[in-house]
């Protein structure tokens, strides 16, 4: 045999060789199978690729298996608000917090910021709840002013006095304080209480480096010997409150009423039925949750107490619905993610429905890395300039709040071609004074700013006890019936190994 047949010979054995190790993929997961090129291997760049990944369930919460239901109300509209038709749409699975977050859980929070914004108290001052929800000029409620958040006794009692905006940055702070504790347990950083100001862990500028940290390593500290990246998986997803599409689909719990994708009852509550009485013979008569049963009649007689919840009551009171979760209906009202518009059923995406997007990037500098952080060590970002977004198919703006209902698109106006504010919306008269709008004949409480609320609380009657029922609130509002839970992305497979 020639030594160039024998070369090509060497050559063929070679390259089979190698696919029977894996190395030209073949379905190996420790390769590229389009490339060949093995992962994970300094021999080959060391690409790093993450392939026995398995989810994870951050604390306190429950996983909420996804699919499609019928959004929107589900009996009578005795409220004639016509705000609530009836919709199919479908949910992704998420996850979700088991209860309400409680006063032990806010204070907590409160501790950590006053802890480390040392130069910053105004942060922890706007972050504390307003306690003076509970005063009422005809009723002597003084003592929950100053008892019930703070008072051991009420710790696992629903933290109410809490607005949409404050609800939303406790989401965020969450989400820090979890992954720090995972890149703590993973050995990636060392515990460090003593942080302060801008100098604290937040995740997102983590992930840019921006935050430092030491770890005892070869007798010695200094950086960590490896930062985590996205792509690596350790990092839980943000957590974030429920859209109102999700915390709809969850309080139905419909996940219980199934049988082969056939849908054997539909519910009018969280529970099964159409009384607001538990049904099981252990616990018949029994009400199902903590709101008001009629004229002044908020617990029941004494001696036999029935809901035994004149205000709020702790929160894992009662009986979870089919997905492991809480008082889903009364106890107290639960903010959503969504702005309210009157017409969103009929506006929304069929698949993750939620009115509410302003799309944003990271601040750069020239050359494309990262700005910074601001004083708070979060990282910086901005609003999509329309001249960013101009030749995308998708979308071609950052703001889309008032998308089909009260932006300049949405008028009879909208071939004039004025420039408008993205606050100032033609429909609602935001822009305009209060005088202004009384002198046209005109006024409302929906605008860019008003959030939904859900569930019923423990001051409301039963029909606010449907999830399908909806209300609104300024953002910067809040009310001694309303509360918040997190909710949370479930990455990848949307079922979860029972």
């Amino acid at each position: 045999m020639s030594l160039k047949y024998k070369f090509i010979l060497l050559s063929l054995t070679s390259v089979f060789g190698l696919s029977s190790c894996g190395m030209l993929g073949g379905g190996n997961k420790g390769a590229s199978s389009t490339t060949g090129w093995a992962y994970n291997d300094e021999a080959f760049g060391n690409f790093k690729v993450v392939t026995d990944y398995s989810p994870k369930t951050g604390p306190g919460l429950v996983f909420v298996e996804g699919g499609t239901f019928i959004m929107g109300r589900v009996e009578q509209d005795v409220m004639y608000d016509w705000n609530n038709t009836p919709r199919r749409v479908t949910v992704a699975s998420f996850y979700m917090d088991e209860t309400e977050v409680s006063n032990v859980d806010y204070r907590e929070y409160l501790f950590w910021l006053r802890r480390v914004y040392k130069d910053y108290p105004q942060v922890y001052r706007n972050a504390r709840p307003d306690t003076l929800v509970w005063r009422s000029p005809l009723g002597y409620n003084e003592p929950y002013v100053t008892n019930y958040f703070r008072h051991p006794a009420y710790n696992d009692y629903p933290v109410v006095g809490v607005s949409w905006l404050q609800a939303s940055d406790y989401c965020l702070w969450r989400t820090d304080r979890v992954n720090e504790l995972m890149l703590v347990n993973e050995g990636y950083l060392e515990l460090d209480p003593n942080q302060t100001n801008e100098d604290n862990f937040n995740s997102d500028a983590y992930l840019a480096g921006f935050y430092k940290s030491t770890v005892t390593s070869e007798g010695g500290e200094g950086d960590a010997p490896s930062r985590v990246s996205f792509e690596d998986g350790v990092m839980f997803p943000k957590y974030r409150l429920p859209t109102e599409a999700e915390w709809e689909f969850a309080a139905s719990g419909l996940i219980g009423n199934t049988y082969d994708e056939r849908m054997v009852e539909r519910k009018i509550y969280p529970w099964n039925g159409h009384n607001v009485r538990n049904s099981d013979q252990k616990n018949r008569g029994e009400m199902m949750a903590n709101f008001v049963r009629g004229n002044g009649d908020y617990m029941g007689v004494a001696g036999n107490l029935n809901d035994a919840g004149p205000i709020p009551v702790p929160v894992k009171s009662y009986w979870p619905n089919d997905y492991g979760l809480y008082c889903m209906a009364g106890n107290v009202n639960e903010w959503v993610l969504d702005v309210y518009r009157p017409l969103s059923f009929e506006d929304f995406d069929e698949f993750r429905p939620y009115r509410g997007n302003v799309f944003t990037t990271p601040v750069v500098n020239e050359d494309g890395t990262y700005k910074g952080v601001d004083s708070l060590g979060r990282l910086l970002y901005r609003e999509v300039t329309e001249a960013e977004a101009a030749n995308r198919r998708n979308y071609n703006k950052g703001y889309y709040i008032n998308h089909k209902d009260g932006d300049l698109a949405s008028t009879i106006d909208y071939n004039k071609g004025a420039p408008r504010e993205k606050n100032s919306m033609l429909m609602y008269d935001e822009g305009k004074s209060e005088a202004a709008a009384r002198n046209q004949g005109m006024t409302t409480l929906v605008n860019d700013r008003v959030r939904v609320y859900k569930g019923g609380s423990w001051r409301d009657r039963a029909y606010w006890l449907s999830p399908g029922t909806r209300r609104f609130l300024d953002e910067a509002s809040s009310q001694n019936d309303l509360g918040f839970r997190c909710a949370m992305e479930a990455v990848g497979s949307q079922t979860r190994e029972k």
